[in-house]
């Protein structure tokens, strides 16, 4: 399993909202699209944190074909009011908002 986390700042009081949107994205046959097996998001003091778990490392080029459907530029843009990059100065692209991970453990 291969996992991304984003992170990003929200706006107060957006949990409600930002989770009706992905609960309603995550009904439509988009996360098998992505290979997404499992989507978690947390907050914290003003943070966004979206950890996305994907069946295998390929979600990076599946998301990227993912991009173009209507349905994933719909949610990027219904995000918009809700979620900002974490330093909109240096900020390009989506993969300017994943986090480096550099430690992992897994039990045998």
């Amino acid at each position: 399993m291969h996992s991304t986390l984003v992170v990003a700042r929200m706006a107060p009081g957006a949990t409600q909202d930002v989770a009706r949107l992905f609960g309603e994205f995550d009904t439509t046959e988009m996360p098998h699209q992505m290979g997404t097996r499992r989507r978690q998001l947390f907050s914290f003091h003003g943070l966004y944190f979206h950890l996305q778990d994907f069946d295998s490392d390929d979600g990076g080029r599946r998301i990227e074909a993912a991009k173009t459907d209507p349905r994933f530029i719909t949610i990027s843009e219904d995000l918009k009011p809700h979620i900002e990059a974490y330093d909109p100065a240096t900020w390009r692209t989506p993969a300017d908002a994943l986090a480096q991970r550099f430690y992992h453990w897994s039990a045998q």
